[in-house]
Formats: structure tokens, C-alpha cells, sequence
């Protein structure tokens, strides 16, 4: 008898079928998202949500009530869809701030599809259902007839009065949690959302007359050291940044059952300087973003990305800074210049050309690209004949085959991977990178035969994390698990390696400093000789860091989140229940992150926006 009035209600009455649909595909989202998944609590976070906009279609609604009821459905079903999705690749839950970037996903197709696991498409499921009634005359009359019944007004007007007021309440005390995940599960997906989309609440600028060098460096705790080390050791020779696609630091000196994976990395590694410590920087742009992080000292945007918040600026950079001394300046990638909106930021940089699918075609294309092969031989021959004019030159060389998901063409794979990684995340990876390290040793071997190598400063890290944590299922974690000894962390996750070779000038040596992609200008600054008096900058030269460094993230991490000499620590509500992980595998280091740290961090990144927002727009008819 209950169960039959339970099923007439359901097939009634919309006002209790599609809030039940709505929770289930919220307890699915928070199955997904949130470390402790969804409890009793969701209940009251979610469905008052969604009974504040039905109440709105009951007391609105005369026409096509269950044509609006099921595209509302799909809708909501879309931003849950959205938000688990987001959070898989980035760790982060998605806002209507992403959606500026929603041209970027149809050419990383391939990357969205890999993320999926099939149960996710759950969450449609009643939508099929429903638009399938829709379809059928029959049925479609028969639900129209039953949603046609009004419910009585002074019941949906307390319903919504009560919906409302909860909604305020998961809201209103919740605003100043840092970590946007943090702040999800406390007001509700759905809450959070429309918070993020009505919050016009902006952070005050700092003036721009205030932001000086003393000022950074004291909330950095930059210490000067009393004599420095490699000042203008390079100068005069050529500058090369090779960055590399999806590179983390664990692929040096790795073996599978004894199989080296990143032999010409290995090699790089114990000829020349290496920092085991360093750690991506980077925002939504992910690629782009280090270009921009690493061409000019300052952090990515609180939202967006780089190349579509400040290309249009004037901006001070590294090309900028070598031109001065009569460097020739370019840039080579494989896509096309548009993508991420690079041909703006490189105007805003200051290089003299870039190269991109124009100049490198689409031979031996993987994703959306040449392969590295074509990347590396076209550009050395490109870089040759740079080398043979008067004036040295500044190169960056943007590497791409080993992009997410990491599904490169057979006839790539330089290695046969165990039986163990075939056929997941983990294994693509490793293979990709194989490859990606093999394509860089005939770069190198290349650029020696030219002559160009010899007589260059060359630079090589990753661009970004390649395996996020929240993308690896159960068995992916246990083979990240066997590579490292223990859990794979997000510590880990942020650390990518830098490298530095010049014949005649680096030697093999490992630095134990920390460093990030900030810190690349003035590094390179000091070893050409070049003045940073005039460059505001937030890095440091990491070669002649006195004692600490300070490294605030804000993207794969919650914001508040940073790296300092001995731990990477992520913010919750705030710095008192944030989370600690120390940077030293073995637990040699004490763990020292601070309050302040944390305060002087998130104070950095208002810093760099205040000053990059206020910087003066670039006459684009002069371009």
C-alpha cells in the first residue's frame, strides 16, 4: 500500500520526483569529490537548492511545465557533470570563471574522454529516460496530464520561504573558506555555484606605487647573499628553454624492472645542475600559463588564465630584458598560435617571432600537433641559423607529444612497458615520456652537431603535473605507490625538475634549494649579467638563494597553498586545517610551515595581480 502511493507520488508529483533525482546525482557528485563522499548533510545542502528553483516553475510555470522541468533537470545534471569532470583533471571544482575556457576542451577532446569512468554517465540516466517520454505521444500526455496538477500556493510559498533560508545558511558563515572544495562541501555544489556566480565582491587593488622590490622580497624573506655565485657566467651566450610537456620530477633515474625510462634526462642530470626541488607554478592555462610564469617572474591570475587575463598588458619579460643587450627572441610550438591565446601573450612578452603549425606543418601529427621529432629538427635547424648571425638569441622550444592522455601512436613507443601498466593511466604516461626523452636526446645530439649547443645557456623543466592525484583510480595509486616507495602525494604531484647545462660553465652538481618557475628570469638574469633593478619580479636566483624560499600555488592546490624549504603545506577553511606534506621523501626535514607563511603567501599573489592588472595596456596597433 506504501509503496503504491509512493509510486503515484513519484509519477505525480514533479515537486518530490525531480529534487529525489537531484539528490541522487549529488551523491554521486560527492561520492566523487569530497574525501569523506556525501553523508545525511548533503540532503540539506543540495535539495534546497533545487526545491527554490521548482518552487519558482510551479508558481510560474502554466505552459510546458514538464518541458521546463526536464530542461532544468539536464541543466543541473550538466553543472554536476561539469564540477566531476573539472575535479578529476584539476582537483579543483569548476566555477562559471572556467567557462571563458570552454573553446580550449574541444581540441583536448581526447583528455576529457580519458578522465571518464563509465559510471559517471549514471547521472544522465533519467534524463534519457525522460526525454525518451517526451518522444512517445502517449506517455508525454499522460505525465503532461499529471504535471498539470498545481500544487496549492501557500505550500510552495513556505516550501521556498524554508529552501531559501536554508540555502542562506549553508552560505552566509562559509565565505571566507580558502579551499574552494572546502567551500563546496560546506554550502552545497549547487550553492557554491550560484555564490561564485553572484559574488561581486573584488579585492582591492594594492597601489601600484606600493609594490616595490623591498616589499616582495621582505614577504618572500629573501636574504641577499654576501657574494654571489655564476654573475654573468654566461654572458653572451645563447639562451635555450626547453619545456617539457607533463614532466614530473619522479621520472629521473627511474627504472621498471630495470628498464631506464628517461635516459637522455639521466645523463642531462648527472652532467650539469640539477634541482630535485622544484615545483610547477601554474594555473587553468596549464602550458601557457608557464610560458608566462617563466618568461616574467610574476603569478598566474587569481582566475583564468594568463594568456587571456594580462596578454594585453605591457608586460616586463625575459625577452624584453635580453633585447636589451641584442638578443634576437622566438618561440616554437606546434599548435596553432591562437590556442590559449598565445599570439597576444607573445606580443605582450616582446618576442621578435614565434613558430607554431604555420611553420612546423602537421608531419607525423600526434593530438594537435607535429611530434617532437618534427618540434626539435625543424627548430634546430631554425636555431642554426640564428646561431650564425652577430647577435646571440633567446629561444624557447615548447615540447608537446607527451600531452594528456598520453595515448601516443605505436609507432612511438621506444619502449615494452610490464603487463602491469599496460592499459592505464600510469603506463601511458610512462611510455609517452619515454618518447618525449628520446625526441629531446636527437634534439640535443642536433644541436651539437650544429655547433649551437656549445655556445649556449640552456634551461630544461617541466611545464606542469602530469599525473594528477584525483585523476588515478585504485590501481594506478598502488603502481604510483611501487614507483615511489610510499602514497603518491600531491606533493609529489607540483614537482617537476629543472636543469641547467652550459658547456665549460655547469658541472655535475645537485642543488637541494627550493625553486620554482618564478624563479627562472632572475636566474637567468644573474648568469647573463643582466640587471633585474628595473624588472619587478617575484622569483629569486636560485643559485645564490641565501636560506629559504617561498612559493605560493593557487591552481591543482587550493589557494592559500604553498611550498616553502621543507614542506608543501594546502590551506582548508584556512591555515588551521590545512594539511602538511613534507617535500623530503624521507622525512629528514622538521616541518616548519607557518601562519605567517601562509599570510605572506596569499599576500604575494595579490601582489603580482595588483601590479600586472595595473601595468599599462599595450597599443595593439602598434603590434
Amino acid at each position: 500500500m506504501i509503496l503504491a502511493k509512493l509510486k503515484q507520488m513519484l509519477s505525480t508529483r514533479a515537486l518530490v520526483l525531480f529534487p529525489l533525482l537531484m539528490l541522487l546525482k549529488s551523491y554521486l557528485a560527492w561520492f566523487i569529490i569530497f574525501e569523506d563522499g556525501p553523508s545525511w548533510t548533503t540532503l540539506l545542502k543540495e535539495v534546497p537548492f533545487v526545491l527554490v528553483v521548482f518552487c519558482l516553475i510551479e508558481w510560474f510555470a502554466s505552459k510546458r511545465k514538464l518541458k521546463i522541468y526536464v530542461f532544468v533537470n539536464l541543466l543541473i545534471t550538466g553543472i554536476y557533470f561539469a564540477v566531476i569532470m573539472y575535479y578529476k583533471y584539476y582537483g579543483v571544482v569548476v566555477t562559471y570563471h572556467a567557462l571563458k575556457q570552454v573553446n580550449q576542451v574541444t581540441a583536448v577532446s581526447n583528455s576529457v574522454f580519458s578522465l571518464m569512468d563509465p559510471y559517471f554517465l549514471f547521472i544522465f540516466t533519467d534524463v534519457v529516460v525522460l526525454i525518451y517520454i517526451l518522444l512517445r505521444r502517449k506517455q508525454l500526455l499522460q505525465w503532461k496530464k499529471a504535471f498539470e496538477r498545481k500544487e496549492k500556493r501557500r505550500v510552495i510559498a513556505i516550501l521556498f520561504g524554508l529552501s531559501a533560508l536554508i540555502c542562506f545558511f549553508n552560505v552566509l558563515p562559509n565565505r571566507a573558506s580558502m579551499n574552494d572544495v572546502v567551500k563546496a562541501e560546506q554550502m552545497g555544489i549547487m550553492n557554491y555555484e550560484i555564490y561564485t556566480l553572484l559574488d561581486r565582491e573584488k579585492t582591492e587593488l594594492i597601489p601600484f606605487d606600493q609594490i616595490t622590490q623591498a616589499s616582495i622580497d621582505a614577504l618572500k624573506g629573501v636574504t641577499k647573499p654576501s657574494t654571489s655565485i655564476m654573475t654573468g657566467a654566461a654572458k653572451g651566450k645563447n639562451v635555450i628553454i626547453i619545456q617539457l610537456e607533463s614532466f614530473q620530477n619522479f621520472l629521473i633515474n627511474l627504472k621498471i624492472d630495470g628498464h631506464e625510462i628517461t635516459p637522455v634526462m639521466n645523463s642531462l642530470v648527472k652532467e650539469n645542475f640539477y634541482f630535485p626541488h622544484f615545483y610547477q607554478q601554474v594555473g587553468q592555462g596549464n602550458t601557457s600559463d608557464a610560458e608566462f610564469v617563466v618568461n616574467t617572474s610574476f603569478y598566474i591570475p587569481p582566475q583564468g588564465a594568463a594568456t587571456q587575463m594580462y596578454a594585453d598588458k605591457q608586460l616586463p619579460s625575459l625577452p624584453k630584458l635580453v633585447k636589451e643587450q641584442g638578443y634576437d627572441t622566438a618561440t616554437f610550438h606546434t599548435n596553432v598560435v591562437e590556442f590559449w591565446n598565445r599570439g597576444e601573450l607573445y606580443k605582450g612578452l616582446g618576442f621578435d617571432r614565434y613558430y607554431d603549425k604555420s611553420f612546423f606543418g602537421e608531419d607525423d601529427k600526434v593530438f594537435f600537433g607535429s611530434s617532437d621529432e618534427v618540434l626539435y629538427a625543424k627548430t634546430a635547424a631554425e636555431l642554426e641559423k640564428m646561431d650564425h648571425k652577430d647577435n646571440p638569441f633567446y629561444a624557447q622550444v615548447i615540447s608537446m607529444t607527451a600531452h594528456h592522455p598520453f595515448t601516443i601512436p605505436e609507432d612511438k613507443y621506444k619502449m615494452t612497458l610490464p603487463e602491469r601498466y599496460e592499459g592505464n593511466f600510469v603506463g601511458d604516461y610512462v611510455r609517452a615520456q619515454n618518447y618525449a626523452d628520446y625526441a629531446l636526446g636527437l634534439f640535443i645530439a642536433d644541436l651539437k652537431q650544429r655547433g649551437v649547443w656549445d655556445n649556449s645557456l640552456i634551461f630544461i623543466y617541466g611545464d606542469h603535473v602530469g599525473l594528477p592525484v584525483t585523476s588515478l583510480n585504485r590501481d594506478e595509486k598502488a603502481l604510483m605507490q611501487e614507483i615511489y616507495g610510499r602514497e603518491y602525494d600531491y606533493n609529489e604531484m607540483v614537482n617537476i625538475p629543472l636543469i641547467m647545462a652550459s658547456p665549460g660553465i655547469t658541472y655535475p652538481a645537485r642543488f637541494e634549494q627550493l625553486g620554482g618557475q618564478v624563479d627562472i628570469v632572475p636566474t637567468i638574469a644573474n648568469m647573463l649579467g643582466i640587471s633585474m633593478e628595473n624588472h619587478l619580479h617575484f622569483g629569486q636566483d636560485i643559485l645564490n638563494q641565501v636560506d629559504s624560499n617561498l612559493l605560493p600555488e593557487q591552481y591543482y592546490l587550493p589557494k592559500g597553498s604553498f611550498v616553502n624549504s621543507s614542506e608543501l603545506f594546502t590551506s582548508g577553511s584556512g591555515f588551521g586545517d590545512g594539511k602538511h606534506y613534507p617535500i623530503y621523501g624521507d622525512g629528514s626535514k622538521p616541518i616548519e610551515a607557518t601562519e605567517s607563511e601562509f599570510e605572506r603567501a596569499l599576500k604575494l599573489l595579490h601582489y603580482s595581480d595588483s601590479y600586472v592588472s595595473q601595468l599599462p595596456d599595450r597599443d595593439s596597433q602598434s603590434d
